[in-house]
């Protein structure tokens, strides 16, 4: 446990203090938080946000905090002391990482970045890993990720992809109290960018793939900004596992070279890491992978051919642990992920529904590439999708366009649409749609807009698909300042389909 005098002390030395309020007697710190509504008595409370309001702090007071920490001075209680610093969010980490006892060789962590692909190359790994230690006797292993959090004991729906550091820190905390001796971590660029991994040692980095993604106000200002906070992910990893089938790999590997070892993979002559696309087995992907270490085949239970290379980064990373590679085989074998590449189909056959992710234009280009090689005996192509409010701003047009060229009718509808109107942004993305001669509805409802697309697949001759796109297996959606509970898109799909 820490004191108000060790956060004054931590803060002087990472040179992010402004000033302390006086106060000569060191009270015990019980609980580090950002969020006003978990303040317990002798709580740190944290004032950061842009949406940050002084009554968050009122209500921290009045639940019993006893210090708080912002870039400006508040208005408390002389029994409240409080802390000024330089840059919150640099700040919050550096607390969070004393008061939780962080230390970097405790656990093994895994990094995970990309604008494609984190949450399966994170679930692969975790698979690999939990195969490998059970075959010991040990503990399953943490996970992070943009579907769920695992602290080894307990699992819990994820609000984002990468928590802020309090809570990141805690989790962290609570794997290894488990007993958990690894972890594997979704890095967003938001998370990179605004310093909520500050202080972790990543065992191992992987390093995706690239594509301008992001880019509003609130986010990044432009596609280096965006580049750069992916690529500061490589500067705090042991071991860099970079893809070289990405672009722009050349400069990933320049920027790799701050770690101590790197691994590349990919179809790329050069990579260490080789694979080559098999034939399908008994229904599954399959592919090989040559490296020093073995020359072996693979199959995959989920569909999409872009989630072979998700599952050479993830092999790539488990062969730098020395997890062995019929662990590998089976945990690829036997894993899916809720809302990636789920299919359902009609009791006729005549209509698929694909519920997927896919939300920014690299992984509709990959997903769309998928649907034409995998799905040749479909003639229609239907998809329903939406576009965040306020952020990812690029998304609109490079969505609409590409649901615009390959879908034969596109509808537009509701995806986190915060605190701009959800009819207005479906509009948007559907003149881009119609700019690239797709036909569209915009409908702001999703799940009637779910419902249209397949009542329209049912009603024509043509074998159909249809993609439901954007959130697969998120449960909440954000509308103005709040985030409301929300049927995932397969649970939609799948009381849809079982009633016709």
């Amino acid at each position: 446990m820490i004191t108000t005098h060790d956060v004054e002390r931590i803060l002087r030395e990472q040179g992010l203090l402004c000033r302390a309020d006086k106060n000569e007697e060191a009270a015990p710190v019980t609980w580090v938080t950002c969020d006003s509504r978990e303040v317990i008595p002798g709580t740190l409370f944290i004032c950061k946000g842009a949406e940050f309001l002084p009554e968050y702090l009122l209500e921290a007071v009045a639940y019993g905090c006893i210090a708080y920490m912002s870039e400006e001075r508040w208005g408390t209680p002389k029994t409240v002391r409080g802390f000024v610093v330089k840059d919150i969010r640099r700040a919050m980490a550096v607390v969070s990482a004393a008061f939780f006892e962080y230390e970097p060789e405790a656990l093994k962590l895994t990094g995970i970045t990309g604008t494609k692909g984190k949450t399966t190359t994170a679930w692969y790994l975790r698979a690999m890993l939990d195969e490998w230690q059970q075959e010991k006797g040990k503990k399953k292993t943490g996970l992070i990720s943009s579907v769920e959090n695992f602290d080894g004991s307990s699992r819990s729906d994820a609000v984002m992809t990468t928590p802020e550091a309090p809570v990141l820190y805690e989790l962290i905390a609570r794997v290894r109290a488990a007993g958990s001796e690894y972890m594997t971590i979704e890095t967003s660029s938001q998370a990179l960018k605004y310093h909520r991994v500050d202080g972790l040692h990543f065992q191992v980095g992987i390093f995706l793939n690239i594509s301008e993604d992001h880019i509003s106000p609130g986010e990044h200002r432009d596609f280096e900004d965006y580049f750069q906070s992916k690529l500061s992910l490589l500067r705090q990893c042991g071991t860099a596992c970079v893809n070289l089938d990405s672009d722009y790999a050349q400069q990933i590997l320049k920027e790799a070279q701050k770690a101590q070892r790197v691994v590349t993979f990919g179809q790329h002559h050069e990579a260490q890491l080789r694979y080559r696309i098999l034939p399908e087995k008994d229904g599954k992907q399959t592919f090989e992978v040559t490296c020093p270490q073995f020359t072996e085949q693979f199959s995959l239970k989920m569909r999409g051919s872009f989630n072979i290379e998700n599952a050479v980064a993830a092999i790539a990373a488990a062969q730098v642990y020395g997890v062995p590679v019929h662990c590998m085989q089976k945990a690829l074998a036997e894993t899916t992920v809720p809302g990636r590449m789920e299919v359902f189909e009609s009791g006729d056959k005549k209509v698929c529904a694909i519920v997927d992710y896919a939300h920014n234009q690299l992984s509709f280009q990959k997903l769309f590439q998928t649907v034409f090689q995998e799905y040749r005996s479909f003639h229609r192509i239907i998809t329903v999708f939406g576009c965040p409010g306020g952020k990812a701003l690029n998304r609109r047009r490079e969505l609409g366009v590409l649901a615009g060229m390959f879908s034969d009718y596109v509808y537009v509808t509701s995806d986190d649409p915060g605190m701009e109107d959800e009819s207005r942004i479906a509009d948007e993305v559907g003149s881009y749609v119609e700019m690239a001669g797709g036909a569209c509805d915009c409908i702001a409802d999703r799940r009637i807009a779910i419902r249209s697309a397949l009542e329209k697949a049912g009603s024509g001759t043509e074998k159909t698909l249809v993609l439901v796109l954007g959130r697969g297996s998120e449960k909440f959606q954000r509308i103005g300042r709040r985030l409301y509970a929300y049927p995932t898109d397969a649970n939609i799909v799948r009381e849809l389909m079982a009633a016709h």
